[in-house]
């Protein structure tokens, strides 16, 4: 049997489609709640902003006030995600294992803010980690290769019926010039 490439992109779509669905889902709904992230405090607490300085406080200053803040649960480094300092802003962010952030001003010590941040978790929805790493790279890594195939598909099927008519438009342009010669 002969393989047909527009029927076969036609098939590779509509497979393709249902195979990666769900996965699909997920990868665009949080993909445009990350798109948010920045504007929506609910997902990622805004950045206030202390006093801009440099860096005034040590880093076990900044795990000891830290260690206060009850709903961080810090009682050692290992509960700590990792510290974003911001010396134009002033301010060390402090992110817990927990996703708890609290901002630290640099240069007085004063907590600035606690919330909990969510766009660590929903980041880790949006590229699959948060299920497991075999449903990362055995799930949501091929459903990516075949977004891929399907957007190729769809570009070749797309253009394939301009590409017919600029050659048909060419053709019937010839016939008309051969027409008016042979006259």
């Amino acid at each position: 049997m002969k393989w047909n490439l527009k029927r076969g992109s036609r098939k590779v779509h509509r497979i393709g489609a249902v195979l990666i669905a769900l996965p699909f889902l997920i990868v665009i709904v949080s993909g445009i709640v990350l798109q948010l992230k920045k504007d929506v405090t609910w997902i990622q607490p805004e950045t206030r902003t202390g006093t801009p300085s440099t860096l005034v406080l040590s880093l076990d200053s900044l795990l000891s006030i830290s260690q206060s803040v009850d709903e961080a649960e810090i009682e050692s480094w290992d509960d700590i995600d990792r510290i974003d300092i911001r010396p134009d802003k002033g301010i060390a962010k402090v992110r817990a294992v927990n996703h708890w952030e609290i901002q630290i001003d640099t240069e007085s010590g004063a907590i600035i803010q606690v919330e909990y941040r969510r766009s660590d978790i929903i980041e880790s929805i949006h590229d699959g980690s948060w299920f497991a790493d075999p449903v990362k790279y055995w799930i949501f890594l091929p459903s990516a290769i075949i977004v891929l195939i399907l957007w190729i598909s769809g570009m070749y099927l797309y253009f394939l019926p301009k590409l017919h008519k600029y050659r048909n438009k060419k053709w019937r342009e010839q016939l008309l010039i051969e027409k008016e010669t042979q006259n």
